[in-house]
């Protein structure tokens, strides 16, 4: 079950792997995560020193009354891969074209995960191309239904 999802990603990207990363959160935004807040919207994920952050994704204070003092809702977060993941995400970023972008926050038994998407971007008319292939799609479910 997706908690957050970043919805136009597979409109504005083509996904061309996908991996599963953990985050090291706070106990304030884990429990934001898990009432559906937050937004995966405009970020994406670099390596640097060896290590994978996340960069850009805003997560509201669960409780504003009870926040932290000094809580930053748009902070750097850590992601939690493997080192071959971590050695093949590096290779992927240095590409030119290719950027890696968070897909969905999820659960998975009582930790929280995160879809990590190797990305390209698509040009204006691949996006038609997708809108009308979804639509093509959903036409036929509907008549198919009503037969």
């Amino acid at each position: 079950m997706s908690l957050v999802e970043n919805k136009k990603a597979r409109l504005n990207y083509e996904i061309l792997e996908e991996y599963e990363a953990g985050m090291e959160l706070l106990g304030p935004e884990v429990k934001s995560l898990r009432a559906g807040q937050g937004k995966l919207e405009g970020s994406h994920a670099i390596i640097r020193g060896g290590e994978a952050y996340l960069v850009g994704v805003h997560i509201p204070p669960y409780q504003p009354a009870n926040t932290p003092q000094g809580y930053d809702a748009d902070r750097t977060r850590k992601l939690l891969l493997t080192k071959k993941e971590l050695m093949a995400l590096s290779q992927y970023e240095g590409q030119k074209g290719l950027t890696i972008v968070p897909l969905k926050v999820y659960n998975k038994g009582r930790n929280l995960k995160l879809l990590l998407g190797v990305a390209r971007g698509k040009k204006k008319y691949d996006k038609r191309a997708t809108l009308k292939e979804r639509d093509t799609k959903r036409e036929m479910d509907r008549t198919l239904k009503r037969e």
